[in-house]
């Protein structure tokens, strides 16, 4: 590794810290470390690291965790010799709203000529969650065909499904559906720039 990548990863800046953790939390559910000192902040600098693949400032990864847990986003637990530490529920819904916010359609090299749509209809109760969801298809470049009829061309069905289940959506309130044929398509191409 060249000296500047190196410098790169060692003063990697907090909030990505925070974010490499919480990650960490919400793909493995938990994390578990020896605890018996004074070993136990070695211990969880090595876990950390070697899930993080570079090494870092180790009293930033160590601070950083107490942080988490001061403002309730992990808890630690003790039994016997071993530190068990995971997302509160505080946490999980910080570490999905990251995962939203990291939401990307790719584009292949090669459209398949199919349209993804997006039907949704969000009762009042949950206007907020529309607006919001509404704003991400925005973000994620769906094209408006209707109100509430969203389109995309290229592959979206995993982001559409992690976009349901994190809004709490049922099949009624959200479909996903392709099709070859959506009739008139010139805008549509035109907004997407295909052919």
């Amino acid at each position: 590794m060249g000296l500047k990548k190196y410098k790169y990863y060692f003063k990697k800046p907090r909030s990505q810290i925070v974010k490499d953790i919480l990650t960490w939390l919400a793909i493995s559910g938990m994390i578990y470390i020896a605890a018996s000192s004074p070993y136990f902040a070695r211990n969880l600098i090595k876990a950390y690291q070697k899930r993080n693949k570079y090494p870092r400032n180790k009293n930033k990864i160590i601070n950083t965790f107490y942080n988490l847990k001061r403002q309730g986003l992990i808890e630690f637990r003790m039994v016997g010799k071993q530190l068990y530490i995971k997302l509160t529920e505080k946490g999980k819904t910080k570490a999905n709203w990251m995962q939203i916010d990291e939401l990307e359609i790719k584009k292949p090299k090669k459209w398949d000529r199919k349209y993804r749509l997006a039907i949704f209809d969000i009762s009042q109760l949950k206007k907020l969650y529309r607006e919001v969801f509404r704003g991400k298809l925005k973000e994620l470049g769906f094209y408006c065909l209707q109100k509430s009829v969203w389109l995309h061309v290229f592959d979206c069905r995993a982001e559409i499904e992690l976009l349901k289940e994190f809004f709490g959506l049922s099949d009624d309130e959200l479909r996903f559906i392709i099709t070859n044929d959506i009739g008139p398509d010139e805008k549509v191409k035109k907004f997407f720039k295909l052919e």
